[in-house]
């Protein structure tokens, strides 16, 4: 699957852990979603990334809350403030059952919030949960085009 006209879905990942890191590699590959996943290992690093004018535009946020250094809530916050930013879905994946990381995840409009899963059949279902948001985001906008 892949976004319009064959493009593939610009996914970026923030995740420290290289475990997580190779089963979320994995199961996009496995569902064969067509797709280039960038991966940042912490905030500071993302937030780099998505400030540079030669990066790609992620289509897709998904998004550790508990990073070194700039945590993921602090990336949210950025993310949520810079209106060429703002556009963009995140996905929160976390292993955090906070209260309050849900309610700031609301009250910053994230598109998702996901506990992480602990095998790679949860990860499957994270994987097709995240494809079947995508392909309606595509849809609306481009019905409103």
């Amino acid at each position: 699957m892949s976004g319009a006209r064959g493009v593939p879905i610009e996914i970026l990942l923030v995740e420290d852990d290289p475990g997580d890191v190779l089963i979320t590699r994995e199961a996009f590959a496995e569902h064969k979603l067509h797709n280039r996943l960038t991966v940042c290992s912490d905030g500071a690093e993302a937030l780099r990334l998505l400030h540079r004018a030669d990066a790609p535009r992620p289509d897709i946020i998904l998004l550790d809350l508990n990073l070194p250094g700039v945590d993921g809530r602090a990336v949210l916050e950025a993310v949520h403030a810079d209106p060429d930013l703002a556009r963009i879905p995140v996905v929160v994946l976390t292993s955090s059952t906070a209260e309050e990381d849900f309610l700031r995840g609301h009250q910053l409009r994230v598109a998702g919030y996901l506990a992480k899963p602990v095998d790679f059949a949860g990860l499957m279902r994270v994987v097709r949960r995240i494809e079947a948001f995508y392909i309606s985001v595509r849809r609306a906008v481009q019905d409103r085009a």
